[in-house]
């Protein structure tokens, strides 16, 4: 059994331990609640350029436009696919990176043809330590996601789309459902999918939309925004699972440490009893060798 001194210093550990998980939970709340109301503040504009999207493919489905190409003239085995990773840039976040990195490895070995674009210094380091293809320029933080950041990224792989550098370009990025579930999603970008991206047959009537100069100008103005929109919405969304389940992680983790210290506790007492009984038996037994030598 440790001696008193003993865990009295390991309860100190622990109480240290738990005022930096008791902070890391107080700032990733504070974050997760200010990136949740960024995204709040930005979804209608997004909503609104899906909707108008939506009405261009509903009055004109004969539409054809470079950004619903999905060259299947091209064979499977030469197909050029892009994948954005968004992951976190540090850990003590639980499965959160794992999730992620574990389907984005795999889609990334399933041809020598596809590239990771990886958003987050945590699946930046793990994919180049493995020596798995990344884009070496592309370095972009994870941290306080914005719409200048998502802008540069849907920028950049719109270019290398319409350069035929890729020929289908996805996002794999963690959605927060509630505060104990959050699951991984892969995305289609690009090429667009040539059907609605909204309903439009909730009770709302839409008169026929002329669209100037035509459907196709239309939309090489509004699909980058679109892309740039989404990419903002999942660098939102993963920013805030990222910090919900660091919020567990610490939660947990101090759960954790107030069991250790209530067992460290009885430890303590029963060390401090010990002290106490034997210091009672050493005071007897000196008392009766007294006794003996008087006597």
């Amino acid at each position: 059994m440790a001696n008193a001194r003993e865990i009295l210093g390991r309860q100190k550990s622990i109480r240290d331990i738990m005022k930096i998980t008791n902070a890391m939970y107080m700032i990733s709340s504070s974050k997760m609640k200010r990136a949740r109301t960024a995204l709040a503040n930005t979804e209608p504009y997004f909503y609104s350029m899906q909707d108008t999207l939506t009405k261009i493919l509903d009055d004109s489905p004969e539409v054809g436009h470079k950004y619903f190409d999905k060259r299947e003239e091209i064979p499977e085995k030469d197909r050029k696919r892009g994948f954005i990773v968004v992951t976190a840039d540090k850990g003590l976040a639980g499965a959160y990176n794992h999730n992620v990195i574990k389907i984005a490895e795999k889609e990334s070995l399933a041809s020598e043809n596809n590239m990771l674009f990886v958003v987050g210094q945590v699946g930046r380091n793990y994919f180049m330590k493995r020596r798995i293809p990344v884009d070496i320029d592309f370095k972009y933080t994870a941290q306080n996601p914005n719409m200048n950041r998502a802008r540069i990224i849907s920028e950049k792989m719109v270019e290398l789309f319409n350069d035929k550098k890729l020929d289908e370009v996805y996002i794999i990025y963690t959605k927060m459902i509630n505060s104990m579930t959050a699951n991984v999603e892969m995305h289609r970008l690009l090429p667009l999918k040539h059907e609605p991206l909204t309903e439009l047959n909730n009770g709302k009537y839409y008169d026929h939309i002329s669209f100037f100069p035509s459907p196709q100008a239309v939309f090489d103005s509004i699909v980058p925004n679109y892309v740039a929109g989404f990419v903002y919405g999942a660098l939102i969304e993963s920013y805030c699972s990222e910090h919900n389940t660091r919020m567990m992680a610490m939660q947990s983790a101090t759960e954790s440490a107030q069991e250790m210290m209530h067992n460290l506790q009885m430890e303590y007492n029963r060390a401090r009893q010990a002290a106490i009984t034997q210091e009672i038996t050493e005071v007897i037994g000196g008392a009766k060798a007294q006794k003996h030598k008087a006597d």
